[in-house]
């Protein structure tokens, strides 16, 4: 089970969040879109490895929207941040191998 750090409402449990979508994608105006431009939109991201920015809602919270980056990888939450706010830097590719290879030995 993951802990996900609300902004407003501090650690909680996962099952109180939605993810919404990756964060910083701007929106486009649906009707200035062909149907394919629109679906491709909506369903075709570049899902990379590792580290992730992410928009989640505190459904069960206080019902406000925030960022944070996640890696897609292990799962590991990085720090979270408000929407329209100065994106912090993504966390050291490197922590999480570091802590694994600290584990092995």
């Amino acid at each position: 089970m993951l802990n996900i750090p609300c902004p407003y409402c501090g650690l909680r449990n996962e099952t109180e969040f939605h993810y919404g979508a990756e964060a910083g994608v701007g929106y486009p105006d649906p009707n200035t879109l062909s149907d394919s431009e629109w679906a491709k939109y909506l369903h075709i991201r570049a899902n990379p490895k590792g580290w992730l920015p992410e928009r989640w809602v505190h459904f069960a919270g206080c019902g406000r929207w925030f960022n944070l980056w996640r890696n897609t990888v292990t799962h590991e939450i990085g720090p979270a941040y408000l929407p329209f706010t100065t994106q912090p830097k993504a966390p050291d590719p490197d922590s999480n191998r570091d802590r694994m290879e600290g584990a092995k030995a």
